[in-house]
């Protein structure tokens, strides 16, 4: 049995997220998945690396499958480019440990997400950037985003309603950025929870605005009350941009 990893780039407008549903199969998996299942003649499951919200991009997703196709790496993703809907792209397929897990051995992700700042919305990119044509402070949004760096409680920064499950997340860095009228928030930590990367951005963006300072973030955070924080940002702009093993 083969262990497979695939680096994946998809446009999840169209899509519920990555993950199959019982429903239909208007996902990432569920697209990918029946595909493989036709030219194995197995029963594939696939195993990725977590799961994209309805609407949010990748750039370098990472999945893995085990098979017995005696298929080359380089035949499986022709295979996989020629019957995928266009908006899905398997990059390249790597031959790796039996033992490798594509979520269990995740160390940390790096989202971004991006909006145009510019006065009109682009005709061109709008189903890929949020457009927000406000002054934004920067320095306070960054300032904001260092209350956010390490390891806490970020109850207050998801839409989780288990109360099961550990809320406790390690936030590595934040970088922000703005260049020709496109604003990058760039997001890396151990794991995220339910719609956190938007909240921290809809968060960060009110303080951009002036409707929040710096300390509210602190006291957010602290609360541990998702009503405290920021509005949840669109998800067309928000991309998996890597993850780390």
């Amino acid at each position: 049995m083969r262990n497979l990893k695939l680096t994946i780039a998809y446009d999840g407008s169209r899509y519920k997220g990555w993950q199959k549903q019982k429903d239909n199969d208007l996902t990432i998996q569920g697209k990918i998945e029946t595909v493989l299942s036709k030219m194995t003649g197995e029963s594939i499951l696939l195993v990725g690396c977590g799961r994209t919200d309805s609407g949010v991009h990748a750039e370098n997703y990472i999945a893995n499958f085990h098979t017995k196709c005696a298929l080359s790496p380089n035949e499986i993703v022709d295979y996989l480019y020629e019957y995928l809907p266009e908006d899905i792209v398997v990059k390249s397929i790597d031959e790796i440990a039996e033992r490798f897990h594509a979520r269990y051995n995740v160390k940390s992700k790096t989202y971004v997400y991006r909006i145009n700042t510019d006065k009109f919305r682009d005709v061109f990119n709008r189903k890929y950037t949020y457009h927000l044509a406000d002054k934004l402070n920067l320095r306070e949004m960054k300032s904001a985003s260092e209350v956010l760096i390490g390891t806490h409680d970020f109850q207050s920064f998801t839409n989780l309603k288990s109360r099961d499950k550990s809320t406790i997340r390690t936030i590595n860095y934040i970088n922000i950025g703005e260049q020709d009228g496109l604003l990058e928030i760039e997001v890396n930590g151990n794991g995220f929870l339910w719609n956190m990367v938007r909240i921290i951005v809809g968060t960060l963006l009110e303080v951009g605005k002036g409707n929040l300072k710096p300390s509210d973030v602190e006291k957010i955070l602290n609360e541990k009350k998702r009503w405290e924080a920021g509005p949840l940002a669109q998800a067309k702009g928000l991309f998996l941009k890597d993850v780390q093993y």
